[in-house]
């Protein structure tokens, strides 16, 4: 077995058995195969055999490289995960992985946008492409995040099937779950232009949102068409289009929703991670008093 061939019955793994999105494999088989490359293992014998003391050295090298904290821990993560599974595959009866614990990691809030920004960043988007129909979908795509919370990869997961909306959208989100999310009028209305105007057949099977040439529509290109909206609108860069679904979340919370119906359309597995909102929500009105506040 090469060294290849781990990396891509790993990369098999993630895919056909723990169903993680197309992101996570790809950052998990790359920093498998970094390992793999620097060790010279060639078999998951070996890979097994890799403890505490050979992980920490391989990221000390990748620290020296220049990678930061947040990608350090992400590596090392990765490495956790794949080092149990080379343990299974060698028939290792304690498959656990290595003990070794990342660096502390400054938990940041999210930078949600104002619903008049989201607006505008969508309205922007659809008046600078270079094509009437690109435009269109560009806009389709960020009223999809911001109107009903959707992760990037769950927007452009969607198929012709999807073309005609009604008022709720079935999605499928982390780790194959599905969930039930609302559809406002003004984005049913943005998808009906978009399918109006696409120049390629959008059959059932087939992505809905389609790249310039026809394949399917690739995150780069809507996070482009995002970071051009910003800059003409004077938005930070935090105005990404993850954003969108941070706003979804805190505009929602600051309406009254609960925390549990959050979740539900969030798609979050744990409570814990619907939470950080609270302090999102929190953030803003505290801002909201400084700026107020004859004394703030």
């Amino acid at each position: 077995m090469s060294a290849g061939d781990l990396v891509a019955q790993w990369r098999a793994h993630l895919a056909d058995n723990r169903r993680r999105s197309p992101h996570t494999v790809r950052a998990y088989a790359s920093a498998a195969e970094r390992l793999v490359a620097a060790n010279g293992l060639a078999d998951w014998a070996a890979v097994a055999r890799t403890e505490a003391h050979g992980l920490r050295a391989f990221l000390a090298a990748r620290r020296a490289e220049g990678i930061g904290n947040a990608s350090t821990a992400r590596e090392l993560s990765a490495l956790k995960a794949f080092i149990a599974f080379a343990r299974e595959q060698a028939g290792d009866p304690d498959p656990l992985p290595p003990r070794l614990r990342g660096p502390r990691l400054k938990k940041g809030l999210p930078r949600p946008v104002t619903p008049d920004e989201a607006v505008n960043l969508a309205s922007l988007v659809d008046g600078i492409a270079g094509e009437d129909w690109i435009g269109a979908r560009d806009r389709a795509v960020l009223l999809l995040m911001y109107g009903s919370g959707l992760r990037i990869a769950e927007a452009l997961s969607l198929t012709g099937r999807d073309a005609v909306l009604g008022e709720v959208l079935q999605v499928t989100g982390k780790g194959g779950k599905q969930r039930l999310v609302p559809v406002l009028p003004i984005t049913r209305a943005a998808v009906a232009d978009y399918v109006r105007q696409c120049p390629w057949p959008l059959t059932p099977a087939e992505p809905l949102f389609r790249g310039a040439k026809g394949g399917p529509l690739s995150p780069g290109m809507v996070q482009k068409a995002m970071a051009q909206a910003r800059r003409a609108l004077g938005l930070p860069d935090t105005a990404t289009p993850h954003a969108l679904r941070h706003s979804f979340a805190t505009h929602l919370l600051s309406a009254g929703a609960d925390l549990r119906s959050l979740q539900e359309l969030l798609g979050h597995a744990s409570l814990g991670s619907t939470q950080i909102y609270t302090r999102v929500d929190a953030a803003s009105l505290l801002e909201n008093y400084r700026k107020a506040h004859p004394r703030g």
